[in-house]
This record gives structure tokens, sequence and C-alpha cells, in this order.
């Protein structure tokens, strides 16, 4: 089974997505880049899935020192908004974005790579 380390400083996502991915995956979790770091110097995993835009380390310098300690683990962007310059942040090591979904004046969003779309423009479409 494939190891993956969740990171995110907001419980609710955390918890969410280890909800969502539990059951096909080992899943730990992370509230902080530096636990995280603590983590991947202690054991190998399959993917990383972090935040962002958490209070102590910047996004790219996340980015960065996972794939510096560990350059064959694939680390997935997740993100409340759209990133600015994904480019900088493929080059740092990032392998994928994924955008949390939003709830907009009853309208869900969605999106992956940083391609938005409503889901109540597309009956049936799912996040």
């Amino acid at each position: 089974m494939a190891t993956l380390l969740l990171v995110d400083d907001d419980l609710v996502v955390r918890e969410l997505l280890y909800d969502v991915l539990s059951g096909n995956f080992e899943c730990h979790t992370a509230e902080r880049p530096e636990q995280a770091l603590e983590y991947l110097e202690a054991e190998s995993y399959d993917v990383v899935l972090t935040d962002i835009s958490m209070p102590s380390l910047g996004g790219l310098e996340i980015i960065k020192r996972i794939t510096q300690r560990n350059p064959t683990t694939p680390v997935i962007i997740i993100s409340g908004r759209p990133v600015a310059d994904q480019e900088e942040f493929i080059r740092a090591g990032a392998f994928a974005f994924l955008y949390e979904a939003v709830s907009v004046g009853g309208n869900r969003r969605c999106g992956r790579s940083g391609n938005q779309s409503s889901a109540a423009a597309h009956p049936g479409a799912e996040c």
C-alpha cells in the first residue's frame, strides 16, 4: 500500500484529506512544514500532498526542502486559491497542483492544475 504524507495547517482540510484517502492509502498527517520535514527524515513516502500557504515556511521553501531531502518523492501542492507562478513551483520540484473546492454563493468550484471549472456550469460534474 502506498504511503502518503498530508501537510496542511488547517485541521478541517487535513482531516478531510485523511478521510478521503486513507481507505486506499496509508496516510500520515503533519500540521506544520517542520513536522513534515521531520517525518521525511524518519520515513520515506510515495507522495507528499502539501498546502503552500502556512505560517512558518513559504510555499517555495517547503517544496525546495522536501525535494532536496527526497528528490524522487512527488510533491503535489494543494491550495485554496490559484498559484500565481506555477512554473516556479514546478522548477522547484512540484509534481502537480490541486485546488481545494470552495463554495461561492452556493456554486461549487473545483480545479486541477490551474484549470478551474464551475460544477454548476457542468451538471453532474464532481470535484
